[in-house]
């Protein structure tokens, strides 16, 4: 659990010094926003339709490549700069129906209702209180040392390298809360409908991909298929990088429901920035990872226009350090790295995961 604490009175005075940054965004949104939004919304269909057209052609191999490429990027733009920040209600205030979070459906194998409340109430609400935040290990992984360990999870990095790849179908069954089924808690039959809804928009997903456009492709369907599939799994390795990296660094805090209750405003703020973290890059890394790579200041501020984060990820940092409070960025490949050895750490049973670091430390 967390080591780092605040009084009531300096988590009040935190707490309005980030409020002040949100009420100046908020000041200034207008209409670059809209137009930011709504350009990436179609330079992502363009990409989508080029992405296609060129793997019609992909018996030819640099065709193949190309399509394959920008179909990836293309999904990657759907879902994290389109899809999870309109759904996060980013562009309520337009009041443009093509940008309304609460009706907004995205292109991957999760129904959006579903994703609303796991995510945008459920992980948002209740960040990195163990037992309440289910993106936690998503009900697969052991990904906190205060989740308590079974012989299940001597397979967490299988299941890992599971996930990663087939990521978006992980997403889609979240609300199957799965961990409460093999608990016994619940059955199979109380998550009838919920299965029944993941079960409809996956077969449109995999109708789309794996069947429809691969018969319009007549006899290069093979090269469609397998460039669609690839697309696939290069948007589901990606979302996954940027989101545990985002999630489960070193540095990253845990919380139990007891010192979380009753929390004041500033005391949530508090625990979101402990259990975030963010990735450095350019533009466009940060584009590509629908500014999740600002995860600290997605989690203080989840309805602001993501586009915002890069211009007040300053400001967020150095209200940090004028309180004490660690603000926990890194490169991609450092932050991933952290957190595949969690995975392979937290496999282990305490006792012999305590007893190495011990010998490590002694040595």
């Amino acid at each position: 659990m967390t080591q780092i604490t605040l009084t009531p009175d300096q988590a009040d005075v935190f707490g309005r010094e980030l409020d002040e940054i949100r009420d100046r965004v908020i000041a200034d949104l207008g209409q670059v926003d809209v137009d930011y939004i709504r350009n990436v919304i179609k330079a992502q269909r363009s990409m989508e339709v080029a992405g296609r057209a060129l793997l019609f052609a992909g018996i030819f191999p640099p065709a193949w490549l190309a399509g394959t490429a920008v179909l990836a990027v293309s999904k990657i733009l759907d879902n994290m700069e389109i899809g999870h920040n309109v759904m996060h209600g980013q562009y309520e205030w337009t009041g443009d129906p093509a940008l309304c979070g609460r009706t907004f459906e995205w292109d991957t194998a999760c129904p959006a209702d579903q994703w609303r409340h796991s995510h945008n109430f459920s992980h948002h609400t209740y960040t990195n209180i163990v037992g309440m935040d289910r993106d936690i290990g998503y009900g697969v992984l052991r990904m906190s040392p205060d989740q308590r360990w079974r012989p299940y999870f001597l397979g967490n990095p299988v299941y890992a390298l599971l996930l990663m790849v087939l990521f978006q179908y992980g997403v889609a069954l979240h609300e199957m809360e799965t961990e409460r089924i093999r608990a016994g808690e619940i059955s199979l039959a109380d998550k009838r409908e919920v299965f029944q809804e993941i079960w409809r928009k996956m077969r449109r997903q995999v109708a789309k991909d794996y069947v429809a456009f691969p018969l319009l492709a007549g006899p290069v369907a093979p090269f469609v298929f397998a460039g669609n599939m690839t697309a696939n799994l290069i948007r589901n390795v990606w979302s996954y990088s940027i989101i545990f990296c985002g999630h489960f660094p070193d540095g990253t805090q845990e919380f139990s429901e007891e010192e979380t209750r009753n929390e004041s405003r500033g005391q949530w703020y508090f625990r979101q920035v402990l259990g975030s973290a963010n990735l450095t890059g350019g533009r466009l890394f940060h584009l590509l990872s629908g500014n999740l790579s600002f995860q600290i200041e997605h989690h203080l501020f989840p309805d602001l226009p993501a586009r915002r984060y890069a211009e007040i990820a300053p400001q967020v940092r150095g209200v940090c350090q004028r309180h004490g409070i660690p603000y926990n960025a890194g490169l991609l490949p450092k932050q991933f790295a952290t957190v595949v050895r969690k995975i392979f750490k937290l496999a282990l049973p305490d006792r012999v995961r305590q007893e190495a670091q011990r010998v490590l430390q002694a040595a």
